[in-house]
């Protein structure tokens, strides 16, 4: 089983922020505000248990950092202990907890084999047709934001996989980012009119087995809790619990009034 902060590094790097500033302990990660991943701070040491008595200072420094950016700060925060001082700060300072996330990751043995005969089309280049399914599933905003999420998605080494429907127009689509011997399962999406068909375990299945041929050493994915289908889709393809993760972001501040 591979180490957390080693997995927390492949997550970083399959969704690379377009800007990013390394302070040795935390990843300030910025991309327009496009996706919170590519929007956030990874605490890659949060000082532990214990805290450290610099969290403070830090946040502040960091909240300037985005603030010249017009975004709001908002942490990545994973629930181990690592975590415990870092939280402990964000609570003080009355940070929200949004889009608990589940890690799962599998090996490579026992891979689902396909049973329906569909044709899924593999591609290591990201096609229009891929783009404006993906989008329109879980596009937020206009054509600027669609370009960022295209540099983000085209930002390290991937294979892109969409299946058809009976009708001959994409159904769905997913991606498998290949990142230091690993595959991270992302944008997985089926379009509204081809759901509940198999489409999705068509897609996961083609990624799965595209990845054992490129001798991969395991595969990991992100799930949001509330997205319980998905989550029963990747535990019947082997998936396990590995880790979860939240998003706190800081309490939107009021403009003062000029009564």
């Amino acid at each position: 089983m591979m180490e957390q902060t080693f997995l927390e590094s492949l997550m970083d790097k399959a969704w690379p922020a377009l800007e990013r500033e390394d302070t040795g302990a935390w990843v300030l990660r910025a991309s327009g505000g496009v996706t919170q991943r590519a929007n956030s701070v990874w605490p890659r040491n949060s000082g532990g248990p214990n805290g450290d008595p610099g969290i403070p200072r830090s946040v502040r420094a960091a909240a300037e950092w985005y603030r010249l950016r017009r975004l709001p700060l908002i942490f990545q925060v994973f629930d181990d202990s690592r975590s415990s001082g870092l939280n402990a700060v964000l609570d003080e300072q009355r940070f929200t907890r949004q889009s608990a996330t589940r890690i799962m990751v599998r090996g490579m043995e026992g891979l689902p084999v396909s049973k329906s005969g569909r044709s899924v089309e593999m591609a290591d280049e990201l096609s229009e047709e891929w783009l404006r399914v993906w989008w329109s599933v879980d596009g937020r905003g206009g054509d600027a934001e669609q370009s960022v999420a295209h540099k983000i998605l085209t930002g390290c080494p991937a294979l892109y996989a969409m299946v058809r429907g009976d009708d001959g127009v994409p159904a769905a689509v997913g991606r498998l980012a290949l990142v230091d011997g690993w595959g991270g399962i992302y944008s997985m999406a089926t379009s509204a009119g081809h759901r509940r068909r198999g489409y999705g375990t068509e897609v996961l299945t083609a990624l799965l087995n595209a990845g054992a041929q490129r001798n991969l050493e395991g595969f990991w994915l992100l799930v949001t809790e509330a997205n319980r289908g998905a989550r029963l889709l990747y535990s019947q393809a082997g998936f396990a619990d590995y880790g979860t993760y939240l998003y706190r972001q800081a309490p939107l501040r009021r403009a003062s009034s000029g009564c």
